[in-house]
């Protein structure tokens, strides 16, 4: 299985903020839609990503409170990306790896959207249950001895 199943189930709304955005109205984006990251894009480019981690970090560093800050102090900018062509299990060893919950998907430069830890587990129970179905119906279809 490869990103781009992935990608037509789960559609192609993708929220993004610039780094020049403040925290608080990223944070206030993020809860109002209910979303765990952000894509950070700057001149058309992607430029870091923004998920709940770096937020509970900057509450951390300001004793609770977002502050005043831009979204570039705290993003991560060197966010690992993956292609419509990436095998599954290939992001969730490099989800894995990095502790990324968040990944975007790029073809050359252009952002086609963002999958989720949970996007991808979802996904690989899919397929395991579809096999398994396939699997169960095989052995139910098996020939008895002497029908051959």
């Amino acid at each position: 299985m490869k990103v781009s199943e992935i990608l037509q189930v789960k559609g192609n709304i993708l929220y993004t903020v610039t780094p020049e955005t403040p925290m608080l109205e990223a944070v206030i984006t993020m809860a109002e839609k209910d979303i765990g990251s952000l894509v950070v894009m700057e001149f058309g480019e992607l430029v870091g990503m923004l998920s709940f981690r770096e937020v509970m970090k900057t509450l951390h560093e300001n004793g609770g409170e977002i502050g005043k800050t831009l979204v570039r102090k705290h993003m991560d900018d060197h966010p690992i990306t993956v292609t419509p062509e990436t095998e599954i299990n290939e992001v969730r060893r490099l989800m894995l790896e990095r502790h990324a919950r968040y990944v975007p998907v790029l073809d050359a430069k252009m952002l086609l959207g963002v999958i989720s830890f949970y996007d991808v587990a979802r996904a690989v129970v899919e397929a395991q249950s579809f096999e398994n179905k396939m699997l169960k119906a095989y052995i139910r279809d098996w020939p008895a001895e002497g029908d051959e």
